[in-house]
């Protein structure tokens, strides 16, 4: 299934080219996916395991999503996933054996994740809150409903490499 489903991808879901949004949604839905009515799916798009996506009604999803869920990913009615955002449910047990570690993700109705941010397993989206754009929402992480939630400005967090000691440009810069 996991294979048949890697070719259908390809051709219906992923495919770059402008085809028919309800072709997209029916292919989906032909492999287990949950997805309500008045739903739009943009090209380019990635789901890993259909069977394990919901989506509630009148939700839009950008070019270049890419759902990669490995365990449950739900999305509910009237929310906007724009471009290039990628959310995944799973991870791995780093301090042991690498094993695989999935966690749900849930977007209450009306969020809005904007462009290329990213949602780790566990992590919730609370209703009608807002990610601004490049916002990584951490494993486990609870956004409240009705927030703006995003990073605050860059700032440098330290030296790359551990042998060189603390640079001069970088104790000025802070």
């Amino acid at each position: 299934m996991v294979y048949l489903w890697g070719a259908v991808e390809i051709i219906f879901v992923t495919n770059p080219w402008q085809i028919s949004s309800s072709l997209r949604i029916a292919v989906l839905r032909l492999f287990g996916a949950e997805i309500g009515e008045g739903v739009i799916f943009r090209p380019r798009t990635r789901v890993r395991f259909p069977w394990k996506l919901h989506i509630g009604s009148r939700s839009w999803i950008g070019e270049g999503v890419w759902f990669h869920n490995q365990d449950h990913l739900y999305v509910g009615n009237d929310v906007v996933i724009s471009q290039e955002s990628f959310l995944t449910t799973g991870s791995h047990a780093v301090r042991n054996d690498m094993g695989l570690l999935t966690k749900p993700i849930k977007i209450e109705d009306g969020a809005w994740v904007t462009a290329r941010c990213t949602i780790l397993g566990g992590a919730s989206i609370g209703k009608s809150a807002i990610l601004t754009p490049g916002t990584v929402v951490k494993a486990g992480e609870k956004i409240p409903e009705g927030v703006i939630f995003g990073p605050p400005s860059g700032k440098i967090l330290g030296n790359r490499y551990r042998d060189e000691g603390p640079r001069r440009d970088i104790k000025e810069a802070q």
